[in-house]
C-alpha cells in the first residue's frame, strides 16, 4: 500500500512537502483525538 501511495504522491510534491503534509495530518489527527476524548463540542 505505501508504495502505491508514494508513487501517486511523489510526482506532485517534493520530499520536503511530503514531510510537511505528513506532519500536518498527524497534528490534525492528534487534535481530533484530544477533542473526542475530552468530549469537546464545536463552538
Amino acid at each position: 500500500m505505501a508504495d502505491v501511495v508514494w508513487g501517486t504522491v511523489k510526482p506532485h510534491f517534493s520530499d520536503e512537502e511530503i514531510v510537511d503534509l505528513t506532519l500536518l495530518v498527524s497534528a490534525i489527527d492528534s487534535w481530533n483525538r484530544f477533542a473526542i476524548s475530552f468530549r469537546k463540542m464545536p463552538a
